[in-house]
């Protein structure tokens, strides 16, 4: 069954479809800085018109990006805290347009 909003992707090709805030902070804890770096969230479709993510830094913490064309939206942050990471993407795609 197909995501009913949006879907998350690792490097390492882990897959979850309408990822909850514990779903993201789990994947997000599971990055590396050698062979699963980042995540991606985006709308299950083609040609999505915003996304997220989040990537490790070498330096520590992770770079969260947020990006909505339709609300002409993009924002680049750093955090060392993965759940305030995961509860800030929550809500931050709860405010989406699906």
């Amino acid at each position: 069954m197909a995501a009913k909003y949006y879907c998350a992707d690792s490097e390492n090709g882990d897959h979850v479809d309408d990822p909850s805030e514990d779903a993201l902070f789990e994947l997000i804890g599971e990055l590396d800085d050698t062979d699963n770096t980042f995540v991606v969230i985006q709308p299950d479709q083609d040609y999505p018109a915003w996304f997220a993510s989040v990537a490790v830094l070498d330096e520590g913490g992770y770079e969260t990006v947020r990006r909505d064309t339709t609300r002409r939206e993009h924002r680049t942050t750093t955090e060392t805290r993965i759940d305030r990471i995961a509860s800030d993407l929550s809500l931050w795609m709860a405010t989406r347009t699906f």
